[in-house]
């Protein structure tokens, strides 16, 4: 899992939009706290401070501790709402967590031992059909990503979640079928030339059913 992130955080004494267009002047981040069974908690958090985390690219999969007046709130990114002309943050959802539950996160992929796929070893290509993987996971047993070993891997050959091994404390949100993560396909240039062989053989099949077709007239001509 990657380590926790910190997030130094106020508390919001007024809501609505009035108030959070004021703080969004003053380059904050208008938020919210909600779960574990207790009331939501608004605050804000410093724009620069969270679009930094955001680049970090495993924000959303991340613990973040929220600090808030020197307590610590411990919560993962649900929801980051962006401006849809400026792009930049103007809401932000944190699911406060218990200890010891569960959580529903997607999870990235990545793909080793490469080197060890005869197909791609060939040529082929791995065609990534889910770059993420929807799991539930404990909530202090977040990984990160999930590798996924394509060694022996032949072109034709499908990746599906039943072979992937998880980690512990991990498992899949989605049990009611073994769906695909990705497949091996064969290189462009060679589906080109193989499409190219099979229509050279469909014009050569046409070829000899004209010629036969003449010839038969041929011989109905001379009878």
């Amino acid at each position: 899992m990657s380590d926790a992130l910190n997030l130094p955080a106020e508390t919001r004494e007024r809501a609505g939009k009035g108030a959070s267009r004021a703080l969004r002047r003053e380059g904050r981040v208008p938020a919210v706290i909600y779960g574990g069974k207790e009331e939501a908690t608004p605050i804000h958090v410093e724009e620069k401070e969270l679009v930094r985390q955001l680049m970090t690219g495993h924000f959303m999969n991340s613990i973040v501790m929220v600090e808030i007046s020197g307590d610590k709130v411990r919560t993962i990114p649900k929801d980051v709402a962006f401006h849809p002309v400026t792009d930049r943050p103007i809401h932000a959802d944190f699911l406060r967590l218990a200890k010891g539950s569960k959580i529903e996160v997607a999870i990235p992929v990545s793909f080793i031992n490469e080197e060890g796929s005869p197909g791609l070893k060939k040529g082929g290509v791995l065609n990534v059909v889910r770059h993420d993987l929807d799991l539930v996971c404990e909530v202090d047993k977040i990984p990160s990503e999930i590798e996924i070993d394509v060694t022996g891997k032949e072109v034709g050959d499908s990746i599906h979640i039943s072979e992937v091994v998880l980690p512990e404390g991990s498992e899949s949100a989605i049990t009611d079928r073994d769906y695909t993560i990705a497949t091996l396909v064969a290189p462009s240039a060679l589906k080109k030339s193989e499409d190219e062989a099979e229509a050279a053989e469909g014009e050569e099949a046409e070829g000899e059913e004209s010629e036969a077709t003449e010839g038969e007239g041929e011989d109905k001509s001379e009878d």
